[in-house]
């Protein structure tokens, strides 16, 4: 019995082979799609109707293994739509020959082009008002741990051309990214973000690329003297303590280049204060990010 089931399942396997093998080399017909990509198009012009598709299905007749190669390998036919507009308004017409030749030139050559569906393109065109926006971003960024960002993120453009009616365009005076939220990034990273376009306009990209720089960061300490301001003349006022600590926050490779004589320690004299001062702490050096003062209130007394 188990002899029988294993003779059945061998020649069930050789059938099947046999059966493939003539299916690859038998001559039939088949339907594919092939994506098309569209170029030559002025950016003010708009398209009516949803505009031209992105997809025409064919019916192609070629050996088995040709026609199985066609639906593995997506078919990808790019037409350049400049020889079909005139003016400012009419219609885009790629007549059934013109399309079937383009069609034909990327299909192989043992292959037969059968129908197209459709047979040819058309649409109308228009057009449309131009306006130029601005363009900032509502991402929010946060570098990771023992990170910081090295400048503010850069937009790969600052502004964004808009296409439609001129009463849309007139009520649209920015474009924002779509809210997003970006963690734990560390050295340089570019983040495609998607636009939030109005409704009712055609924009010349849908996306924006965002740099951002971020380097690891340090803290280095230094004691600085506070410098006393608006003392009266013939008055002599007295600190406790006269220094004060401040720690910066650094880029590591900017370590080095970080000094005492960089940031200022102040305080303002005030006779309606008894006996403290607030303690004012400033920094010029452009590769400090951050820095804090300890303690940020002195005692003072004035000495007669």
């Amino acid at each position: 019995m188990k002899r029988d089931i294993l003779t059945f399942l061998l020649f069930l396997v050789l059938a099947a082979c046999i059966w493939y093998g003539h299916a690859m080399h038998s001559v039939r017909n088949t339907r594919v799609p092939v994506l098309i990509q569209y170029t030559g198009k002025p950016s003010a012009i708009g398209l009516a109707d949803g505009g031209l598709p992105d997809t025409v299905m064919i019916e192609v007749r070629d050996a088995g293994s040709r026609l199985n190669a066609y639906h593995k390998e997506s078919l990808r036919l790019t037409i350049d739509l400049h020889p079909y507009i005139h003016g400012e308004k009419g219609t885009i017409h790629v007549p059934s020959d013109a399309l079937r030749r383009s069609i034909s030139d990327i299909l192989q050559g043992t292959s037969r082009l059968i129908e197209t569906s459709p047979e040819e393109l058309r649409c109308a065109y228009f057009t449309e008002q131009e306006k130029s926006v601005p363009v900032f971003s509502r991402c929010d960024i946060t570098p990771a741990v023992e990170y910081q960002m090295v400048g503010n993120p850069s937009l790969s453009r600052t502004r964004l051309k808009l296409f439609g009616q001129d009463k849309t365009l007139q009520k649209i005076d920015t474009v924002y990214t779509e809210r997003m939220r970006f963690e734990q990034l560390c050295d340089t990273t570019v983040l495609r973000v998607a636009l939030d376009i109005p409704q009712g306009v055609r924009a010349e990209t849908d996306s924006v690329d965002i740099r951002v720089i971020t380097e690891r960061f340090t803290e280095k300490k230094f004691i600085v003297p506070i410098h006393l301001t608006g003392v009266p003349d013939g008055r002599r006022i007295r600190l406790f303590p006269p220094e004060v600590e401040v720690t910066v926050r650094v880029g590591m490779a900017h370590f080095a280049q970080i000094q005492a004589n960089d940031v200022h320690v102040t305080c303002r004299y005030s006779p309606e204060r008894e006996d403290k001062l607030d303690v004012e702490l400033s920094y010029t050096n452009p590769f400090i990010t951050a820095a804090w003062v300890y303690p940020g209130v002195v005692e003072f007394l004035v000495e007669q």
